[in-house]
C-alpha cells in the first residue's frame, strides 16, 4: 500500500475553509433571526374632570377650565341621600388623523 503524502499547507487550507463555511452559516442565521423594534408614535394626551360615582363609575366628563361646573354636577348628584359623587382629573389620548 502506498502512503500519501498531504502537506502541511493543504491541511491548514482545508481546515480554514471548514471554518470560514461554519463561520458563515452561523452569521446567516443570526442576521436572519434579528428583529427590528418599532418606534413608538408620540400619543398626546389631554386633562378633563371626570364626575365619577361612589362606585367609580364615571358620570360625565367636563373640559379641565371647567372645574367649578364639574362640582357643581358632583353635588347635584349627591343631594337628595343617593350616593356621594365626586370629581377626579382624566387622561385621554387625543386622536389626530
Amino acid at each position: 500500500m502506498a502512503r500519501q503524502v498531504v502537506s502541511r499547507k493543504a491541511v491548514a487550507a482545508e481546515a480554514y475553509a471548514v471554518e470560514k463555511a461554519t463561520a458563515d452559516k452561523k452569521n446567516k442565521k443570526k442576521s436572519s433571526t434579528r428583529k427590528t423594534k418599532k418606534t413608538a408614535a408620540d400619543v398626546r394626551m389631554k386633562l378633563y374632570w371626570g364626575v365619577f360615582s361612589q362606585g367609580l363609575k364615571r358620570v360625565a366628563v367636563f373640559e379641565f377650565d371647567q372645574k367649578k361646573e364639574a362640582e357643581k354636577r358632583a353635588q347635584e348628584l349627591s343631594k337628595g341621600g343617593k350616593s356621594p359623587h365626586f370629581i377626579q382629573k382624566v387622561k385621554e389620548e387625543i386622536v389626530t388623523e
